[in-house]
């Protein structure tokens, strides 16, 4: 059963742990944006409006989110017809990744 992991596999791994660096880097923003907890602890049933980094951080993991399942589906789709290790889906899968690591913070800094 050995065998060595996929590269393309190791970077879907990498691309879940981008996407939730970026949850967890929104969600901070967005409770210091807001101050206090009273509302984060309540029913939330009006949304408190967020802006300036806080917003730009939450529309950066939605964008995220948005993409992410084609990445997944594509990386999954080769694994099961046998074509990983290719060029195109190792550059493309460190594409995806990088830009995505990279996205995020240079969107957020404006």
């Amino acid at each position: 059963m050995g065998g060595d992991l996929a590269l393309e596999l190791k970077l879907l791994g990498a691309a879940i742990v981008v996407g939730l660096v970026q949850l967890l880097w929104a969600a901070a923003a967005a409770r210091a944006h807001q101050g206090d907890l009273k509302w984060a602890a309540g029913p939330r049933d009006t949304p408190m409006p967020l802006g300036g980094v806080a917003a730009r951080l939450d529309r950066a993991f939605w964008n995220f989110a948005e993409t992410f399942p084609f990445f997944a589906a594509a990386v999954l789709a080769c694994a099961v017809a046998g074509k990983l290790g290719g060029s195109l889906t190792v550059y493309g899968s460190i594409a995806y990744v990088a830009g995505r690591a990279l996205y995020a913070p240079l969107y957020a800094s404006g």
